[in-house]
């Protein structure tokens, strides 16, 4: 997991270029605070709507966009696999060759990528169907096994809306790869010329609004379909990725060494220098999924809490809202005052944390808030259980209306 916020024009990039004549331009002032601001504006979107859209989940009966519930074992184990994972990429980056790598990420990215951007526009264009549209439904079952034995592996429903939108974002999907196969030799090229004087994070050789469009629709459909069963699962979570997120940015190399060879969209970036070299600028400043994911998700159990006391209030989801911004934005300017990049769950876990418990302290609700559970839809013994209430539901309505 790629989770630092990272400002390419600092540090030792002037120190180490500036002998060598390769050091970079600085940014302006207005180029920085542009940067700044849009990665800020960018990661806000995904969480305030994939909070939203995670409502919508949790009530929706449809397999194929049915929440993947996070238990607190699973908090557990997820800094650990994190890490497993982390170093292994590091591992495979100092063996084989960077470019096979690449090769084979980016594949899987581009099919990953249009995905997920699917998902994510399909709510949207569903608006601008005509009425008399043939949406058509289809089903993608896989199973493995036969007669009681039988499992499903895959269970995808789809309509024709479906394909539609799977047709646009792909167009985004062959842009972003074309853009790198484009490009690949000329990274390659300044790789070699330059090395690691430059930056800490070297910017990606892909067009960078491509990846950004597929770093939102990750981020988004990540906010939306992972649920936290209840609010002491995320603590636990953010937790144990605030250790991680500063011991592996802090202690060792190995993150970053994994986020410069690491060129697939796991990471917003924005050019610093935009408005001298518009669209085609490559001096850029970066943040990873992890720190918008992560919280987005304990920011939209919140929602879901404050959803579940019935007030018509949204008090715990503002409020995680806010200091999210405020943690984000103490990590960019801590980050800019000490040139280097900054672990950004060591800002914004205190903040996501602390400022809902301090609101439910002051409303005598820290009680409801940390008892809130979550079942997870695909257990079959809640599945069960529901349908045990449906039972006594109808039921005891029967019974009333033969009283009457």
């Amino acid at each position: 997991m790629d989770s630092a916020l990272s400002d390419p024009h600092n540090g030792s990039a002037e120190a180490g270029g500036a002998a060598n004549g390769t050091a970079r331009p600085p940014s302006t002032p207005e180029g920085i605070a542009l940067a700044y601001g849009s990665l800020l504006l960018m990661a806000l979107l995904p969480i305030f709507f994939g909070a939203l859209r995670s409502v919508r989940c949790a009530r929706g009966k449809n397999a194929s966009d049915m929440p993947e519930t996070i238990t607190s074992r699973d908090a557990a184990r997820f800094p650990i696999i994190a890490s497993c994972t982390l170093l292994g990429l590091y591992l495979f980056f100092k063996i084989f060759s960077q470019e096979y790598i690449n090769l084979l990420l980016s594949m899987y990215f581009f099919v990953l990528g249009i995905l997920a951007l699917s998902h994510t526009i399909s709510p949207f264009m569903n608006k601008f169907f005509p009425a008399n549209f043939p949406n058509r439904q289809y089903q993608l079952l896989f199973t493995q096994g036969s007669g009681e034995n039988k499992e499903e592996i895959i269970n995808y429903e789809f309509d024709a809306k479906d394909l539609v939108c799977l047709g646009l974002s792909s167009i985004v999907g062959v842009w972003y790869l074309l853009r790198k196969v484009r490009s690949g030799a000329l990274g390659a090229g300044a790789r070699a010329r330059v090395g690691t004087r430059l930056s800490p994070l070297l910017p990606p050789p892909q067009h960078w609004i491509a990846n950004n469009l597929f770093g939102l629709a990750f981020s988004l459909n990540g906010v939306e379909l992972l649920h936290l069963n209840n609010v002491s699962t995320g603590c636990i979570l953010l937790g144990g990725l605030f250790i991680y997120d500063v011991f592996w940015v802090f202690g060792t190399n190995v993150m970053v060494t994994v986020a410069k060879s690491f060129e697939a969209p796991i990471k917003l970036v924005f050019p610093q220098d935009l408005l001298e070299k518009g669209l085609e600028a490559d001096n850029f400043a970066m943040l990873g999924l992890g720190d918008i994911v992560i919280p987005g998700i304990f920011i939209a159990l919140l929602l879901r809490f404050d959803i579940s006391l019935k007030k018509n209030t949204h008090t715990y989801f503002y409020t995680s809202f806010a200091a999210y911004i405020f943690g984000l934005g103490l990590t960019i300017f801590i980050m800019h005052i000490f040139k280097h990049a900054q672990p950004a769950l060591l800002y914004l876990v205190p903040a996501c944390i602390g400022f809902p418990v301090l609101v439910a302290l002051a409303k005598g609700e820290v009680t409801e808030m940390f008892s809130y559970e979550e079942s997870n839809p695909k257990d079959p013994a809640a599945v069960t259980e529901g349908s045990k209430e449906g039972t006594e539901t109808s039921a005891s309505k029967g019974l009333e209306k033969k009283e009457k």
